[in-house]
């Protein structure tokens, strides 16, 4: 099941979390660019004293511990949400009124 989910997080091209457990450490924000047999190849970036690093690895399928993915963010800086008042009118959805014939 994790080779399947594996397979199609490379084909999505998404960025996960992949937690190694023989390591001991969270890999963050990598893309899982191949996967061969039980090889899983991944990349990703490290910042470190100013310099931004880019790594690949290659990890066996049963040293994956987890995999996660994110769903959505929203940025907290000077940011406004669009709230459904903001929709054209065409787009909004109304509130369904009683119906007067169900008693």
């Amino acid at each position: 099941m994790l080779h399947r989910k594996i397979y199609q997080l490379c084909t999505d091209g998404r960025e996960v979390c992949i937690f190694l457990r023989d390591q001991q450490r969270w890999i963050e924000d990598a893309r899982i660019i191949d996967l061969e047999g039980d090889l899983v190849t991944i990349r990703y970036e490290t910042e470190e004293d100013d310099e931004i690093n880019s790594w690949e690895e290659m990890v066996r399928l049963e040293s994956i511990g987890a995999v996660t993915q994110k769903l959505a963010s929203v940025p907290r800086i000077n940011s406004e949400l669009l709230v459904s008042d903001d929709c054209p009118e065409a787009e909004q959805i109304k509130p369904h009124s009683p119906d007067p014939d169900r008693d």
